[in-house]
C-alpha cells in the first residue's frame, strides 16, 4: 500500500486519482501508526517551507518518517514542497528541514541577464536526465512535466541530482538518494509523462 501523507499541504485527490490510474493501491492519512505500516510513502506540498515543516511536527509526523525513511529504507517520492523539506532547510524560512538531502533550497532570482526572469516558474517544461534510474524508465519521448515553483533544490553532491531543467539557468528538477526520491515538478498533473514517472515508482 502506498501511503499518500496528509499534513494539510498538498494536492491529495489528484495524486490519489493518478496513482490509482497508475495501477497502485493508496490511502491518504496522517495517521502515524498508518504510515508506519506503509510499503511507499509520498509527501506532496503546495505552500511556504516553515509552514510545511511546521504541519508535520504538530502532526507528530517527523518521528515516524526519520524511522520509515531513515531506518526502513521505505520508497518515499516528495513533490514540490514535499521535495523541498527533504533539505536542510530555505531562503523562504528558517526552520530546519528533514535534513534527508545533504543541499538547500533557494529562490529563483527574479533578472538573469540577458531576459528577464519570472517568478514563479509556472508551466510545462522539459527534464534532462543526470543519472539513470528506475524512475525514469522508459519515459514518453521528450519528457516534460508541470511545474509551479518560485524556489529549488541546490544539492551539495551532484550524485544527488536525478534531472536538470533550465530555467534562465540549469537546476535540479529532481533527486535521489538511496530510497529517496523527489521531483520538482507535479507528476500528478503532467498526463502521460506523469503516469509513467508513477508507474515506475510503484514498481520500485
Amino acid at each position: 500500500m502506498t501511503t499518500v501523507i496528509d499534513y494539510g499541504m498538498g494536492n491529495l485527490g489528484s495524486i490519489v486519482n493518478m496513482g490509482r490510474k497508475a495501477g497502485g493501491a493508496f490511502t491518504v492519512s496522517e495517521d502515524p501508526a498508518v504510515i508506519a505500516q506503509a510499503d511507499k510513502l509520498i509527501l506532496p506540498g503546495v505552500g511556504a517551507f516553515d509552514h510545511g515543516m511546521t504541519k508535520l511536527r504538530e502532526r507528530g509526523l517527523i518521528p515516524v518518517l526519520n524511522q520509515q525513511v531513515l531506518e526502513r529504507k521505505i520508497p518515499i517520492l516528495g513533490i514540490c514542497l514535499g521535495v523541498q523539506l527533504f533539505t536542510r532547510g530555505s531562503e523562504e524560512g528558517v526552520l530546519p528541514g528533514l535534513g534527508w538531502i545533504a543541499g538547500n533550497t533557494i529562490r529563483f532570482k527574479r533578472a538573469v541577464p540577458p531576459s528577464q526572469l519570472k517568478v514563479p516558474h509556472m508551466g510545462w517544461n522539459y527534464i534532462e536526465p543526470a543519472k539513470a534510474d528506475p524512475l525514469l524508465r522508459d519515459l514518453p519521448p521528450e519528457p516534460r512535466f508541470y511545474f509551479v515553483h518560485s524556489y529549488h533544490l541546490v544539492c551539495d553532491d551532484a550524485a544527488d541530482v536525478l534531472t536538470w531543467t533550465q530555467y534562465g539557468h540549469r537546476f535540479a528538477s529532481a533527486v535521489q538518494r538511496g530510497n529517496i526520491w523527489g521531483t520538482q515538478f507535479h507528476p500528478e498533473k503532467s498526463h502521460k509523462f506523469g503516469l509513467a514517472l508513477l508507474k515506475n515508482f510503484l514498481a520500485l
